[in-house]
């Protein structure tokens, strides 16, 4: 692992008038551990005003004494670098915000004021050999363990966010958390109510696409930090399933998220395979063996979107997990399921979502202790996705639109548009070679002579049709997975 050019530039520019340049926080960590940096930090004993002079091509817009410095780098990395001024640090009223920033003489002066050890060296960037580690950082990443630097209860009191910082970094490196920072998260684990819900989201969001992300929800419960993150995920904590289930729903929901991040998927199939079944303890009924959970899936997209709602996630990730949550537990057999069964599977989930759905499904399967994730069902119907995808699912995947309806029928705009328009998606998904013009124009000289009343019971049944997912043996169904 080498420092970038561009960091040994600004270093240089910083030596030459007279001043020093470290590289600092995470990306020391990171550098250390012979991993990627995210970004790189820098830290000076020059002045802000110093530094705004030395690079003409900055910003300056805060009052904690850190100027971006435009590299030119075409590294999106390293296009905008930032050095601060080595500073402390006094009084946090809002436990975020120092109230006030005095600049200091020396990086170790500097390092002191960091969350943990790991977080708090620095390289000198003119001999990076000669790492600055006062407070055993290095030691600490050698053992793998999450330290507060200096006295826990200082460090969290100044910063509530950093209670969940520590379980992220934990996660994120596998570490472990040292025993007196750990007694100081959970004695202040209520400071985190006071934390900004969007703080909170981008620290969750981190813990989730780490490595370790099951281990780090565990962390969460038992450091009594999640009644301030989702606390929706605590009913499921000794809530017993079925004779289907050998876990709990809370240790199901974190195996499944165990899966997903083992494989690498996107963040949006590892929450909903964390929150799949988070609507089980409010539908629970009976208890053992024969316990069901009825309308669970609905219950739990309910639930996802409050949860991620109230942390302010992006409307379309909000939108996207509560979906899979919603349609994670559909029905399939080989056999009992024709092609137009999967095509209209397809439409009802939305072909931009079979995917991740597929994806829950395998970690469903893994949280509930079964060997294999995707057993022949599973690739058969992968196969059998495969087949149709081409197919048409929806009205605007017809040869002739709305206007043609009209064209050809000599109608005007209104409701027997769109009647026509639904029983022809029916005809078609029952049978694709019908979706050509010769046909449908055919189809729509036939639905346009017959009274309106027997329009709307067309489009009564079209709309009514009952999804081959969910039908045949449904009782038997419900029965054998407790669920509806």
């Amino acid at each position: 692992m080498k420092i970038p050019e561009e960091i040994m530039r600004l270093g240089a520019v910083l030596h030459e008038a007279g001043f020093e340049a470290h590289v600092v926080g995470g990306c020391v960590r990171d550098y250390v551990l012979g991993k990627e940096p995210y970004d790189w930090d820098m830290a000076t004993n020059a002045l802000p005003d110093d530094i705004v002079r030395l690079f003409p091509e900055s910003v300056y817009e805060n009052t904690f004494g850190t100027v971006g410095v435009k590299t030119g780098s075409e590294n999106p990395k390293l296009a905008v670098v930032e050095i601060t001024t080595y500073r402390t640090e006094g009084g946090y009223a809002d436990m975020r915000h120092p109230d006030a920033v005095t600049f200091v003489k020396t990086i170790e002066e500097d390092l002191a004021r960091r969350d943990f050890t790991v977080n708090a060296m620095a390289l000198p960037v003119a001999d990076p050999s000669a790492i600055v580690d006062p407070f055993g950082g290095s030691k600490d990443l050698e053992n793998k363990i999450i330290r507060a630097v200096g006295d826990p209860d200082t460090r969290f009191t100044e910063d509530a966010l950093r209670l969940m910082r520590a379980v992220r970094f934990s996660a994120q490196l596998g570490f472990g958390v040292e025993e007196k920072t750990m007694v100081a998260i959970k004695r202040h684990a209520g400071l985190l109510e006071a934390v900004a819900k969007e703080r909170i989201r981008d620290e969750l969001f981190k813990l989730i696409m780490a490595e370790k992300a099951a281990d780090g929800v565990r962390m969460l419960v038992d450091t009594g930090l999640m009644p301030h993150v989702m606390p929706e995920i605590l009913e499921g904590v000794d809530c017993g399933q079925n004779k289907h289930h050998i876990y709990t729903v809370f240790e199901h929901n974190v195996r499944a998220l165990d899966y997903t991040a083992g494989k690498g998927y996107s963040f949006e199939v590892r929450l909903a395979s964390l929150l799949h079944d988070v609507g089980k303890p409010r539908t629970k009924r009976g208890d053992g063996h024969d316990s069901t959970f009825y309308n669970h899936e609905v219950v739990g997209a309910k639930m996802a979107l409050t949860m991620l709602d109230r942390l302010h996630f992006p409307k379309k990730t909000v939108e996207h997990v509560a979906h899979l949550v919603r349609w994670h537990l559909f029905y399939y057999n080989v056999g009992e399921v024709t092609e137009a069964g999967v095509r209209r599977f397809v439409r009802k989930v939305g072909p931009e979502y079979v995917d991740d759905l597929l994806k829950v499904r395998e970690a469903d399967r893994i949280g509930s202790g079964v060997p294999k994730a995707v057993p022949y069902k599973l690739r058969h119907l992968m196969f059998m996705i495969e087949k149709v995808k081409a197919d048409p699912i929806d009205t605007r995947m017809l040869t002739l639109d709305g206007t043609d309806v009209m064209r050809l029928g000599g109608m005007a705009p209104g409701r027997k548009v769109g009647w026509i328009l639904a029983i022809l998606l029916e005809e078609v998904l029952d049978d694709p070679a019908k979706n050509s013009e010769a046909a449908l124009s055919t189809r729509i000289a036939e639905l346009n002579a017959l009274p309106d009343e027997a329009l709307v019971a067309l489009a009564a049944k079209a709309k009514e049709t009952k999804e081959e997912f969910e039908r045949g043996a449904e009782e038997g169904i419900k029965e054998k997975f407790h669920v509806q």
